[in-house]
């Protein structure tokens, strides 16, 4: 019996046929998580960076929660920057505005292009989720 669950949430069903993957895969408790960008519900580019980059951060969101988890149950991230030094300082602002700051491992890397043009930023990451200590 496997344990491998393929975690899609509801807003998220229309991407994964068009793309055919999986947004998360969880096994035990420990949540996989795709990379996230910033699109609309349409799959639109979100054309303002830091629009795009709170899209991003929302997207991830909704895929911890559909997985039982949380940005406090991220352990490691991975984020992947277009033009990284001329955007850093506000995805930086953004995050701190919403991401738990210090809670995990993060490496910053930067690349020449994503998977749609004029995307800036893809958000990976692993969560693990807490159990309650009673």
């Amino acid at each position: 019996m496997s344990d491998r669950e393929i975690i899609i949430p509801d807003a998220m069903k229309s991407v994964v046929e068009r793309a055919g993957y999986a947004p998360a895969v969880k096994i035990g408790d420990t949540l996989y998580c795709a990379g996230q960008v910033g699109r609309t519900a349409d799959l639109e580019v979100i054309r303002d960076p830091e629009q795009q980059f709170i899209s991003a951060w929302e997207n991830l969101a909704c895929v911890l929660a559909a997985g039982g988890c949380s940005f406090e149950d991220v352990v490691d991230m991975t984020t992947y920057h277009v033009d990284m030094s001329k955007h850093m300082a506000v995805f930086r602002e953004v995050k701190n505005r919403i991401f738990p700051r210090g809670l995990c491992a993060w490496t910053c890397i930067g690349v020449s292009e994503l998977a749609h043009p004029g995307l800036l930023v893809e958000i990976k990451c692993v969560a693990v989720r807490r159990t309650l200590k009673k």
